[in-house]
């Protein structure tokens, strides 16, 4: 079998718009600032500093907004616990500052000729306790996320894998997976088809390591910092749940040498206007995204006074509709509650960061339909397809309806604003509902809901990643309940399909299925927004909107 070694694969999509250049085969060694408003350092940050300069406290002061549900990469599934885990812990690859995977424990790629085996020599690296990490500890990690027992609702993400699916849906035997540990140094993947994007995958927290004497000693390992164990570039230091939580640098991390900062102190304050008074106040170096949201009646003045920084991203925000309850079991109500929303005021009165209406599912970075598949605000047909699906069910009036979401002013806002819409285009009256967010993922999950506020920021480039979550009428993040067997053909087809352009013709046929049918209803392509200490420098964002804090320093 011919390999070829990688420095990392040149074919890999570009992360997103906002992230241009190629990554070198050192990127991982260079600190580097990627956040707007900023600029690279000249020189490399691992030599001394000038001796005329005063010492600056390296710590970094951000809110989380809410508790972050997990520390565990392998059930973690929410944008603060990735953040969280993404700090913790060091993958095969991570992305890198130019928007790219670049090598992180792996110091070594080789690829088959026929682009499904995946071969990764490890570098010396250890856990934050000193021991050191090995292929055996990601093999472990990998199938202990596939194993039914685990419910993880990110195993998925691991089907790209050979034999992964079957295993994870009890259909075949975690020891046929096709991950194996050589050697202590030596990790060889065999894949189901060629994944041009499988070294964005390798960065993600699902295919992070975990330590196996650890987690099988504690199932609670991961929730407290005496307890938890991770190899990033920081480890946990205190977790005081529901009030704040400390990492410090981890001196065991293979790239010691350019992590900067000694401490993150995350405090979780869910109300944005105390955030944002906190960051006015000097208690915080960071207010609003990716982990919060900035006040919308704020946005004018920060626009006005310069400060607010603004970041297209790969990311959807949408409501899901309950299509096992009724009156959200019929498409023509779905479709009808969709059309009957004016997206471009809501932007424009409320939300006032400059998004984009959203008529599709995946977002403009990797649009298959750059034009959407409905319009925007179409109340003729929205009332149409209204007294159709009422008279289809045998209703006169609408059953009491419930839109949910997660505890932030903003969500509030969006929902009064959405909830005084559908009053008065479809003469509708909806009750909203707010919970916090670990629970309110789990009342998602669960589908006790109607209408309930999520969203979707991409995991890689590419628009499998939005469509896939609607695959299957039981994944993990599929809170809809709802299925349809031609687009889970299509998704199929679309992973053994060669040609890039008939792959994106298979996705976009799927994708008009999707929408055709409202499982969800979009309503915005997300920016993200947010103010900052002037002397933070190197927060890394990508095209998809995670943040990473390896390469941050205090000037």
């Amino acid at each position: 079998m011919r390999k070829s070694t990688l420095v990392l694969l040149s074919s890999l999509t570009i992360m997103g718009s906002a992230l241009g250049g190629c990554a070198g085969g050192q990127e991982a060694s260079k600190p580097a600032d990627q956040t707007q408003g900023q600029t690279q350092p000249q020189s490399n940050s691992s030599q001394p500093a000038e001796a005329s300069k005063p010492v600056v406290e390296q710590v970094l002061r951000f809110n989380l907004h809410s508790e972050p549900p997990t520390a565990d990469p392998g059930i973690a599934e929410d944008t603060t616990s990735a953040a969280v885990t993404k700090a913790l812990f060091d993958g095969l690859t991570r992305i890198g500052p130019k928007g790219k995977p670049v090598e992180a424990v792996a110091e070594k790629i080789d690829v088959s000729s026929d682009l499904k085996t995946y071969t990764f020599v490890l570098r010396e690296s250890k856990w934050s306790n000193g021991e050191p990490v090995t292929a055996h500890d990601f093999e472990y990690a990998w199938k202990r996320a596939l194993d039914p027992k685990t419910a993880s609702n990110y195993a998925y993400q691991l089907y790209y894998i050979k034999g992964a699916e079957k295993a994870n849906k009890g259909e075949g035997k975690l020891e046929d997976v096709g991950v194996k540990a050589l050697d202590d140094k030596t990790l060889q993947v065999e894949l189901e088809n060629p994944t041009p994007f499988f070294l964005e995958l390798t960065a993600f927290q699902t295919y992070f390591p975990v330590n196996k004497k650890v987690v099988e000693a504690n199932p609670n390992w991961a929730a407290e910092a005496n307890t938890h164990l991770g190899n990033g570039p920081f480890k946990m230091e205190a977790w005081e749940h529901k009030n704040k939580l400390v990492l410090i640098k981890n001196e065991h991390y293979w790239d010691l040498d350019n992590v900067k900062l000694d401490k993150i102190n995350f405090s979780m304050v869910e109300d944005e206007n105390t955030e944002l008074s906190m960051f006015e106040n000097g208690e915080i170096d960071w207010a609003g995204s990716p982990l919060s949201s900035l006040p919308t009646d704020a946005m004018p003045a920060l626009k006005e006074s310069g400060t607010l920084q603004v970041k297209p991203v790969g990311a959807t925000y949408w409501y899901k509709f309950n299509t096992e309850k009724p009156p959200f079991n019929h498409v023509k109500i779905r479709k009808a509650f969709a059309y009957a929303i004016n997206r471009q005021s809501l932007i424009d009165n409320v939300l006032q960061a400059n998004q984009q209406p959203a008529m599709s599912a995946v977002p403009p970075t990797m649009a298959l339909n750059p034009d959407g598949y409905f319009k925007d605000n179409d109340l003729e047909t929205a009332k149409k397809l209204m007294s159709e699906g009422m008279t289809e069910l045998g209703l006169t009036t609408l059953p009491p309806i419930t839109l949910s979401y997660n505890t932030s002013e903003s969500h509030k806002k969006i929902a009064e604003a959405i909830q005084d819409q559908w009053r008065k285009n479809l003469g509708v009256e909806v009750k909203l509902e707010n919970q916090e967010w670990k629970v309110y993922l789990e009342t998602m999950h669960e589908g006790n809901y109607q209408v309930g506020r999520l969203g979707w920021s991409g995991d890689f480039n590419d628009p499998i990643n939005f469509l896939e979550l609607f695959k299957e009428k039981n994944g993990g993040n599929n809170d809809t309940r709802w299925e349809n067997p031609k687009f889970k053909e299509l998704l199929n087809q679309s992973a053994t399909e060669g040609d890039p352009e008939k792959r994106k013709a298979i996705l976009r046929e799927a994708e008009q299925i999707m929408m055709d049918e409202m499982p969800i209803m979009p309503i915005y392509f997300y920016t993200h927004t947010w103010v900052k200490n002037e002397k933070v420098k190197g927060v890394f964002q990508d095209g998809l909107g995670a943040i990473d804090w390896k390469w941050t320093y205090i000037e």
